[in-house]
């Protein structure tokens, strides 16, 4: 064999062997993938699922709330009823789900997410209005909004009680659907987009990316705005 068929032969094989770690890798990148976004969404599903046994565990304990009242009101113990009335009601604030965006699986996220912020001290303002008829599919949808509102408590958990906050709006804006989560933050100097995705380590860090992923598979447009003090994300994706 003549040296120009032993470097030819050379040739093919080092490709060759690039080409099945190219796709060997591709391969293995995609399931681990795919078990992030399993392991997100079942995140994401027991917590809402936790949401709803709670409710079904008041509602199965009312019966005895009443009893309970009812025994303070024979005996006359208007206090005992004001406390226990007030236990209550922080309670039902702990699970409040009075979230109704016209989107069942966003309304459970939004209660959800909303609900974990409120446990943190995370003031929240939220409004929000979702079509109908929309390209992204609910699973999606949520993957989007869950890991904001993920990022967004993370950020605010490092901030005084009194300085967290996080506003949410989702809406129509010029036919498109607009999702924007604005947080406290703990940085006192503007970061570069590059810094804030490479900084961020583990499961929140693979979470900004998988909404890129999102975001650009439906064809739309992401704006992060960070100032000291405030991040902010601007999504707009097709109707």
């Amino acid at each position: 064999m003549n040296l120009f068929w032993m470097i030819l032969i050379g040739i093919i094989l080092v490709m060759g062997t690039a080409i099945g770690t190219y796709f060997f890798t591709k391969k293995q990148d995609e399931k681990w993938l795919f078990e992030f976004q399993d392991s997100i969404l079942k995140k994401q599903r027991d917590e809402v699922e936790n949401v709803y046994n709670t409710m079904r565990g008041w509602r199965h304990d009312y019966h005895n709330h009443m009893q309970t009242i009812k025994a303070y009101l024979a005996m006359n113990q208007i206090g005992e009823i004001q406390n226990y009335l007030d236990h209550l009601e922080e309670d039902l604030d702990s699970i409040d789900i009075a979230i109704r965006t016209g989107n069942v699986s966003v309304n459970a996220i939004l209660s959800s997410k909303i609900s974990i912020a409120k446990k943190h001290n995370i003031n929240v303002n939220c409004k929000a209005t979702v079509p109908a008829n929309l390209k992204i599919s609910d699973v999606h949808l949520c993957a989007i909004i869950g890991n904001l509102l993920d990022n967004a408590i993370e950020a605010c958990e490092k901030v005084p009680p009194q300085n967290r906050f996080i506003r949410v709006y989702i809406g129509l804006f010029k036919e498109q659907l607009y999702i924007s989560v604005t947080n406290s933050t703990e940085a006192t100097r503007r970061k570069k987009l590059t810094e804030l995705i490479t900084t961020k380590k583990g499961e929140h860090g693979l979470g900004l990316r998988r909404v890129d992923k999102i975001v650009e598979q439906y064809d739309g447009y992401i704006n992060r705005k960070n100032e000291p003090g405030v991040f902010a994300t601007e999504i707009m994706l097709s109707m």
